[in-house]
């Protein structure tokens, strides 16, 4: 039975069909390749398709920046994966944030010379909401959080004027308070012709990825249409102008060594841009408002809207002036040429403001003390140095301490900018038992003998050599 039940499925599978007269087993091995085929096709075919979709979008978007809408979103969409695989690691985050720091300052550029107009402010409008869709999503990493307006507003209680802590021609910084209850400084920049962009750009390049106790940490950004904000960590004791010249009582809380404190914290603070960082940051705008305070007095050097990268194989850079009168380095104010000794040269004058507790310049007082560096130096020259203390010092400093800062003074505003020494001496120079400190074999020139000082027409005994000229290790008034 089983042999005859065979025989007739052979005689099936051979029996000729009416297709061209094949046998039935061709016509089904036929029809099942067939099949396979067009499933073949089919899947080929529309994996093309996406991959040319894939190409197309990638072509359409300019650079890393993937296309999106002009509106900050808070929640990251769906639509926006590609985003989120173009961000995918903490390097490409970077990467990403400092090619839209360059397409700001090429736009900036470009708007150079030309009226604002619809196109300029649509430009404007796209670069934010491409910085905004770049930076969604980074967390704490590195550049910080990004903020949207609406986020910041009611932070601020709506830019209110109770929230007001600081203000100047840079904008107006607002104390804020972030939903999860932490406490944050929001500074909104001033659009005064593209200005609040430029500073926006060079705090965001300068500080963004810089994190160091003496310098005031950036917690995130928000950049919507015109709008340029930073947030900074909030410090809750005011800054050193403050302290030094406001009413503080007969006797300053800010005693000897918390003076010295204040200023070492700053010398390691402008150290690191000078020395730590690549490209190096000149900051260009140090004096004792810009140095910030918290209720231990560390200090913590702040606003960078004025600051300028220099990279390692530069000496120099040759800009527009800026800075503060009366700690602008008179060789930077003369040719406009840059570089770490502007920075040292205002140090040396927010020390001699730390010691006398007087302003770099101050038109209420005599002739001959309207300017702080002068009459330092003259004092200094005469012999009169231990008058150079703030009155409200409660109690005077050791000898050799106040010996080894009057020295420092001098140092930083030489009016030779090659013979000022780097900060990092300077932080050696503060905390040395001994002066002077040799950081580092110094050139020729720098061993030479140090100019006297000019003050008026009259050539007087070099003030350096005054303090110096005393084996007894302490100040010599004679």
């Amino acid at each position: 039975m089983a042999a005859s039940g065979d025989s007739s499925g052979e005689k099936i599978l051979t029996r000729k069909t009416p297709i061209l007269g094949q046998k039935l087993y061709v016509v089904i091995v036929a029809t099942v390749v067939f099949i396979l085929a067009i499933f073949v096709l089919v899947f080929v075919f529309l994996r093309r398709r996406n991959s040319k979709r894939r190409r197309g979008g990638v072509k359409q978007s300019s650079g890393l920046l993937p296309l999106v809408s002009d509106e900050i979103r808070e929640d990251k969409e769906p639509d926006q994966g590609q985003a989120t695989k173009v961000v995918n690691d903490a390097s490409k985050k970077v990467l990403l944030i400092e090619d839209v720091v360059r397409r700001l300052d090429v736009e900036s550029e470009s708007k150079k010379g030309s009226s604002e107009s619809n196109e300029s402010s649509t430009c404007r409008s796209e670069s934010s909401s491409a910085l905004s869709a770049s930076t969604d999503g980074l967390g704490n990493f590195g550049w910080g959080r990004w903020y949207s307006l609406r986020e910041l507003q009611i932070a601020t209680n709506q830019f209110s004027d109770e929230n007001v802590i600081g203000e100047g021609g840079y904008g107006i910084v607002y104390r804020g308070v972030l939903p999860d209850g932490s406490v944050v400084a929001v500074k909104n920049l001033l659009n005064n012709k593209g200005q609040a962009e430029k500073e926006f750009k060079v705090e965001v390049e300068a500080i963004g990825k810089v994190r160091h106790k003496n310098l005031v940490g950036l917690i995130g950004y928000c950049a919507e249409g015109a709008q340029r904000l930073l947030v900074y960590e909030y410090i809750d004791n005011g800054n050193l102008e403050q302290w030094l010249h406001g009413d503080v009582g007969p006797v300053s809380p800010l005693t000897w060594e918390i003076r010295m404190k204040i200023a070492i914290g700053t010398a390691r603070g402008l150290a690191y841009l000078h020395e730590g960082l690549e490209p190096k940051v000149v900051h260009r705008d140090v004096k004792s408002s810009n140095i910030l305070l918290d209720r231990k007095w560390n200090a913590k050097v702040s606003d960078f809207g004025l600051a300028k990268l220099l990279g390692s194989e530069k000496s120099y850079v040759t800009t527009r002036v800026m800075g503060t009168f009366g700690y602008v380095s008179p060789d930077y104010a003369s040719t406009g040429m840059l570089n770490e000794a502007n920075d040292v040269y205002g140090f040396g004058v927010l020390l001699m403001e730390i010691i006398t507790g007087r302003s770099p310049v101050d038109h209420s007082r005599p002739p001959g003390e309207m300017n702080l560096i002068e009459w330092f130096k003259g004092m200094v020259a005469s012999r009169r140095g231990e008058e150079l203390l703030d009155p409200l010092i409660g109690l005077p400093p050791p000898p050799r301490a106040f010996k080894r800062i009057l020295l420092v003074c001098l140092r930083c505003t030489d009016l030779d900018a090659n013979i000022r020494p780097k900060m990092g001496q300077i932080v050696h120079m503060l905390e040395a038992d001994e002066f002077p400190f040799r950081a580092a074999p110094r050139s020729v020139r720098d061993t030479l003998p140090l100019p006297p000082l000019v003050i008026g027409k009259n050539k007087v005994p070099s003030a350096q050599k005054e303090v110096m000229n005393n084996d007894e290790g302490r100040p010599s008034w004679r």
